[in-house]
């Protein structure tokens, strides 16, 4: 099977959850992660910095490399792909993780908070996109993964929270256009979702008890974004998949092993009919 021994990773957001859940897998393989976030000082609710994960980066089997980043700064995107670039030589995955939610209607949402969103969502995205295109091209299989929902237009998903939903739709139609755009340059370019919450630790601070108890580790996600960068650039692009589905066709029978509270009924995520 293909694994990813000495490919490079970049990924945003990559100091905590789905992030470092995804870093961690990688490793495994003796691949050099690139960790692109912002947190380098522990934060007083939230786990984990760019730094404690590049020691269990190593520590699993990998290189690590942590970079302080804001995906909303140009200048530092186009300074730690550079750098990624002169450290391994080449860069062959990009994750576009880094995320920004406020589940808030229209009245509730300050135009400060929607541009937050936009900004590290869809502006993220494409930014982090452009700037790596370039290096990828010059990969054997070059993968952009984009932690982004399935395109559904149904009124419900925008109604209660259209700002957060316009921020994520944002990469959704990034995954869509590039797919179609860089199929001749061979780099895929796929957008995962969750079926279920994941059990981040943003959602542990922000979200009731309750959501957390009945979400999925990170690692579900992991290993789903695994599958999909170990495939062939050439033959899987422009994909919406969806994690719990896309290991159920891998072969995976034991998704109880995933819940933080087994025999607790998980809840659904957004964006899924």
């Amino acid at each position: 099977m293909p694994n990813l021994k000495g490919k490079t990773i970049f990924i945003t957001g990559a100091s905590r959850g789905i992030g470092r859940a995804i870093a961690l897998r990688c490793a495994r393989d003796g691949a050099n992660i690139v960790l692109a976030a912002k947190t380098v000082e522990p934060h007083p609710k939230l786990s984990g910095t760019i730094l404690s994960v590049a020691g269990e980066v190593e520590a699993a089997g990998g290189r690590g490399l942590p970079i302080r980043m804001d995906v909303r700064h140009e200048e530092e995107v186009q300074a730690a792909v550079e750098q990624a670039v002169k450290t391994f030589g080449g860069l062959d995955v990009l994750v576009n993780n880094a995320s920004a939610i406020s589940l808030t209607g229209t009245l509730a949402t300050p135009v400060k908070k929607f541009d937050l969103m936009v900004g590290v969502n869809a502006r993220g995205t494409y930014l982090c996109s452009q700037v790596c295109i370039p290096h990828l091209k010059r990969s054997a299989n070059p993968h952009i993964l984009n932690l982004a929902p399935p395109l559904n237009l149904h009124p419900k998903w925008l109604k209660d929270h259209v700002a957060y939903t316009f921020a994520k739709y944002g990469m959704s139609m990034c995954t869509v256009g590039m797919a179609a755009e860089f199929a001749a340059d061979g780099i895929a370019v796929n957008a995962l979702w969750p079926k279920t919450t994941i059990a981040t630790a943003a959602v542990e601070v922000h979200f009731p008890e309750a959501m957390y108890k009945a979400s999925r580790k990170p690692e579900i996600m992991a290993d789903a974004a695994y599958a999909i960068l170990t495939q062939d650039s050439r033959s899987v692009t422009g994909n919406f998949f969806i994690d719990e589905d896309l290991l159920r066709k891998r072969g995976v029978t034991d998704f109880e092993s995933y819940a933080m509270t087994p025999g607790v009924p998980l809840t659904p995520d957004l964006y899924l009919d």
